[in-house]
């Protein structure tokens, strides 16, 4: 079953066409790597799915519901655009933890904002905080940071913050979980931890889409890989597929300037 169809979603920054009619589906429980070389518009293309960029063009549909289409007004409404942001975590490179709360404060914080919009909130308000305490201690406990609760950002390394924004995101059960190059501001020392916490998540069936340079952890964690260039999906399948017998020469040329450097 595909959780994630997306058909011709195109963005464009002035005269510049960064996405050029992407077109892809995802499964539930499956991992999705991109990869391409900087500026090829894998990370625009998360963000597009996330509604933190607005597609100029094509649709998405999410468990079979469209939630967007560029061709209708309606799909553009900021308060409707706010709840379709709740079916994807996005895991941003750089962290984002707010500095002045702890470690628990960062994952409950996001759950009590959405739950204020709960109509029995306002009446059930002590038990629901209580709930999203304990959910945020046990997604905790899963990315190993139970030692961590009452930690502030600047007591973590850059690994210890990044496995908080990773607890972060899960905390809102979303249907797929987005990462954009989730190492990158890591010395490659803490990079391992990470990693290790990701594919976890990959053999429990969590719904990913991964943008990442780390090519055998691509290869390792995904069922799908998809190459991006100028905008384009060139080639898709799986990892062995795509990186053992590529069939497209951009493909194989980024494969070889990556294994080169």
């Amino acid at each position: 079953m595909s959780i994630l169809e997306v058909t011709g979603l195109k963005k464009n920054f002035g005269g510049l066409s960064v996405l050029k009619g992407i077109d892809l589906t995802l499964e539930k429980g499956r991992a999705l790597a991109l990869i391409g070389a900087s500026g090829s518009g894998k990370t625009t293309l998360l963000r597009c799915l996330n509604f933190l960029e607005t597609p100029d063009a094509g649709t998405i549909r999410v468990n079979g519901e469209k939630i967007f289409d560029a061709s209708d007004p309606s799909f553009k409404n900021e308060r409707g655009i706010r709840r379709k942001r709740l079916h994807f975590g996005l895991v941003f490179q750089s962290f984002n933890l707010f500095p002045q709360y702890n470690t628990l404060r960062n994952v409950t914080l996001a759950m009590e904002l959405l739950a204020r919009e709960h109509p029995d909130y306002k009446q059930n308000k002590a038990a629901i905080l209580k709930q999203a305490e304990a959910d945020a201690r046990a997604i905790l406990e899963r990315v190993g940071l139970s030692d961590k609760l009452f930690s502030y950002p600047h007591q973590l390394s850059g690994g210890q913050q990044q496995r908080v924004a990773i607890a972060r995101a899960l905390a809102l059960s979303p249907d797929i979980l987005c990462f954009d190059e989730p190492t990158s501001a890591l010395d490659p020392e803490l990079t391992g931890e990470v990693l290790r916490v990701i594919k976890s998540l990959a053999e429990n069936e969590t719904t990913m889409i991964i943008v990442t340079h780390e090519m055998q952890f691509a290869r390792d964690v995904s069922d799908t890989v998809i190459f991006m260039d100028e905008g384009s999906i060139i080639e898709q399948g799986p990892p062995e597929k795509v990186f053992g017998n590529p069939s497209e020469e951009r493909t194989q040329r980024f494969l070889e300037r990556y294994s080169a450097s």
